[in-house]
């Protein structure tokens, strides 16, 4: 085996490498029960786990999260590999990601997690003594931490992935060839009919054009995963994120068009009545009604049990006045998903009820036609395609029948439903965001000389690249997983906010990374570069900011 001054540039793929993972593994599970049963000793009151212990241990609990991410992240990396090794498929490029990733994961474990640039978690921040931290001195461990992430492993996955260039991705992704058929059609589309046009419609602020809305529905994007009784292609959550992956790696406005339909499609097929189904989810999987979801609150952000917007009965139908914001696609849509408080005497989210609410879309001139609301554009940063608003209901009226179930007191549950898929689906997204960062840093580094070579002949921006690759296909791998235990059937909330929380900081990672190997180039707005970095920095706070979403794991850990 190689000792650490030994240059391994030309095999630096360390031997018996997934007996050494393999065993790596278990460690740090036993690491996360021990860290599990300290935070809950730590925040429970009596027989309860409590929401302000919680809150004044926050750093513990939320490291909690973030060590049961890794712990998850490593697990499924290690099933990525045995997977490919049974198929013949585990080559040279593979086994390099899955050796930088558990040398950097496991270094991590053992020095401390990046929960954002300035919050470094440590074990012993969430009460590990040095003798529960003990199963981190394994030989395995050691050899892993020591000798996994190396300069010239870096080096080696780099030349490899120059050799490579015209794959669509980096590295076997462990997926059937249904699903990589349906990754290479989108990608095509993507590159002829996206990614030409994304940087302009950014800087210009511009609405992605009808065009490819028609087109892709035209592929049955907006339909993906409705059921085919009712005009939908009821494929897998899994081939949702290869489409949205790929989208995204063109532009995220177009990679999230689908989101909203997939939202509003969940909700009926988890809430609505049979009626509701067969009116509204054909005519969204043909893209013939577009939809926007009408949640957040100016006051709110994500306490959506404390919004105030109201419905009143008016004879079987409701009028709604109050205030939404951060509305995204708001104007040129049909219909709202529009959670509003049916109930004036409750004061959190079991007085909450869920509309289907029709209206009628705008154009520039006029984006809100519709009598009893009003709108304005949220100018932005980047994620441009599609527009925020915020918008006013004034006696807004909405029929009785598109109540959603047709009961109220049901929306805060009925939305519940549906975060594991946009969970999914976002993660999705930010691996095609970090995706593309990876495309833009590798071409401009291949492209620019400096001091008589190109950019990525030096050891600090191969190395950049390296690691956009590794945990691109780390996030990739805890995603597909997520999207598998919902195919099947099993609850994933925990394992689908992991996939957020990890790929929303692969993305703005790769991002930062891709701007830096561009240099005083990459702070030019003609660059793509640019809006990358303003697309990848929504993916931390959407669909539950970090923090938010720490919390929510950190709560499912503890029971």
């Amino acid at each position: 085996m190689p000792h650490d001054g030994q240059d391994m540039t030309m095999t630096p793929v360390l031997a018996n490498l997934l007996k050494l993972t393999g065993a790596a593994v278990k460690p740090i599970q036993d690491i996360l029960t021990s860290a599990t049963d300290l935070v809950r000793a730590t925040v429970t009151d009596g027989d309860r786990v409590s929401g302000a212990l919680i809150e004044q241990h926050q750093t513990a609990a939320h490291g909690l999260a973030w060590l049961a991410t890794y712990a998850e992240s490593l697990r499924q990396m290690q099933a990525w590999a045995e997977r490919l090794q049974a198929d013949g498929k585990f080559g040279e490029v593979e086994q390099l990601i899955h050796q930088i990733a558990f040398g950097e994961y496991l270094a991590q474990i053992s020095g401390g997690i990046p929960m954002s640039q300035g919050e470094i978690v440590r074990l012993q921040d969430i009460g590990l003594t040095q003798d529960q931290m003990r199963g981190l001195l394994g030989d395995e461990i050691q050899t892993l931490t020591r000798q996994g992430n190396t300069q010239a492993a870096r080096m080696r996955l780099v030349a490899l992935m120059q050799d490579h260039s015209a794959n669509i991705t980096v590295g076997a992704t462990g997926l059937n060839d249904e699903l990589e058929m349906i990754r290479e059609q989108f990608r095509r589309f993507a590159v002829e009919k996206v990614e030409p046009y994304a940087h302009d419609w950014h800087l210009k602020d511009e609405l992605i054009p009808m065009a490819i809305i028609e087109e892709l529905a035209e592929m049955g994007v907006f339909g993906l995963t409705i059921p085919e009784e009712y005009g939908g292609f009821g494929l897998s959550k899994a081939s949702m994120c290869v489409v949205s992956e790929e989208l995204s790696r063109g532009y995220i406005g177009v990679g999230s068009l689908g989101t909203r339909s997939e939202i509003a499609a969940e909700l009926i097929i988890c809430g609505g009545t049979e009626e509701q189904k067969q009116k509204w989810l054909p005519a969204l999987a043909s893209a013939e009604k577009l939809p926007t979801a009408v949640f957040t609150e100016p006051n709110t952000g994500s306490d959506l049990g404390s919004l105030r917007t109201r419905a009143v009965k008016d004879g079987n139908d409701y009028r709604i006045t109050g205030n939404k914001t951060w509305i995204t696609h708001a104007a040129r849509t049909h219909v709202m998903t529009l959670l509003v408080r049916t109930n004036p005497d409750s004061t959190d989210h079991r007085g909450l009820s869920m509309f289907l609410a029709e209206k009628t879309p705008g154009d520039d001139a006029n984006p809100f036609p519709t009598q009893g609301m009003t709108g304005g554009e949220i100018e932005v940063l980047g994620y441009r395609g599609m527009k925020e608003y915020e918008l006013a209901f004034d006696n807004f009226h909405v029929a009785g029948e598109n109540l959603l179930g047709r009961e109220e007191g049901k929306g805060f549950k009925q939305l519940m439903q549906t975060f594991e898929s946009a969970r999914i689906q976002t993660a999705a997204r930010a691996i095609g965001v970090a995706q593309s960062a990876l495309d833009v840093g590798m071409q401009y580094a291949q492209d620019r000389k400096q001091f008589g070579k190109s950019l990525i002949a030096f050891p600090r921006v191969a190395g950049k690249l390296a690691m956009m690759a590794v945990e691109i296909m780390v996030a990739r791998q805890l995603t597909y997983f997520s999207a598998a235990e919902k195919d099947n059937g099993r609850r994933c909330d925990l394992e689908a906010g992991m996939a957020k929380l990890l790929g929303a900081r692969v993305a703005w990672a790769a991002a930062d990374n891709a701007l830096q190997i561009h240099g005083g180039n990459g702070f030019a707005l003609e660059y793509k570069v640019s809006r990358i970095l303003c697309d990848a920095r929504i993916l931390n706070i959407f669909e539950g900011a970090a923090e938010i979403q720490a919390q929510v794991i950190a709560r499912r850990l503890l029971g």
